[in-house]
């Protein structure tokens, strides 16, 4: 995979295998994005077996969303065999969220590493916070937003879930839950914004990475192409099971465990980067 010791191949295919097992239920019975397991993940394996350097972040983020597309695709369509998703909400705030995918590359592509872990840490903390202080039925408003407020913010979450390298269930969802949607229905549509944001932000993170310092080997871009292959191919193996697992589980418990993993890890990151 890389010029290293078959030691340290190897255990970095074993972090690589378990890193996107989790990533996937994470993605699936949370609806926050696998990314939230997979960019601090890679982040730390380049950093540890010493390849790459100032472009790890960027190549953490641009491999987790290139990994995200066939997550949410597969998260996406067991959802629907549930019912869950709200079909107009996807097809109208899809195109907004695209848009900032694309547009949270280029703004990703031009911004340092320190930089980049500071953006990362704080969305990845205002979700943690979302999720594990606010009560379950704590609302900002009856229904999403339409107009020019549907495309702010579509296009605002597009925008930093690309620079985080999460899907847009972590602040997709949020939004959902937070404009009175029921926790089950916005893990489920938010599960749909991954497939646009992944697309668009992993080709952006592709071009604007290209013969950038700095990078892993074997990367087109800010994309590990192994990396990219391992992780998807596990992602997308356990997705389903952790959306069967969002239809059966209490998730309060969950939740507030895992805000507690979301807090740690974004400390961890910021500091490691800076």
């Amino acid at each position: 995979m890389f010029a290293l010791p078959l030691s340290e191949i190897l255990a970095l295919a074993a972090a690589l295998i378990a890193a996107g097992l989790i990533g996937g239920v994470i993605a699936g019975l949370f609806g926050v994005g696998g990314g939230t397991v997979l960019v601090p993940a890679l982040f730390y394996a380049f950093e540890t077996l010493g390849v790459g350097g100032e472009g790890n972040l960027h190549t953490a983020i641009g491999t987790s969303l290139a990994t995200i597309v066939v997550t949410a695709l597969r998260s996406l369509a067991a959802h629907r065999r549930h019912g869950a998703v709200d079909e107009e909400v996807l097809r109208t705030w899809t195109p907004w969220v695209a848009l900032g995918g694309a547009a949270g590359a280029a703004v990703a592509g031009l911004t340092s590493m320190e930089g980049l872990a500071i953006v990362y840490g704080a969305c990845l903390m205002l979700v943690a916070a979302q999720m594990g202080l606010l009560p379950d039925r704590y609302v900002l408003r009856r229904d999403m937003p339409v107009g020019w407020a549907r495309r702010i913010i579509g296009t605002g979450i597009g925008l930093l879930s690309a620079m985080m390298g999460v899907g847009g269930g972590s602040l997709g969802g949020m939004t959902m839950t937070l404009c009175g949607r029921p926790i089950h229905q916005a893990v489920a549509t938010a599960s749909g914004f991954g497939v646009a944001i992944g697309a668009t932000a992993a080709l952006g993170f592709m071009a604007f990475g290209w013969g950038a310092e700095g990078r892993p080997p074997l990367s087109l871009g800010y994309v590990n192409l192994p990396a990219a292959v391992v992780m998807g191919v596990m992602t997308a193996l356990s997705a389903p099971l952790g959306a069967r697992l969002a239809h059966r589980l209490d998730q309060r418990l969950l939740k507030k465990a895992f805000a507690v993993y979301l807090l740690g890890t974004a400390a961890s990151v910021v500091l490691k980067a800076i």
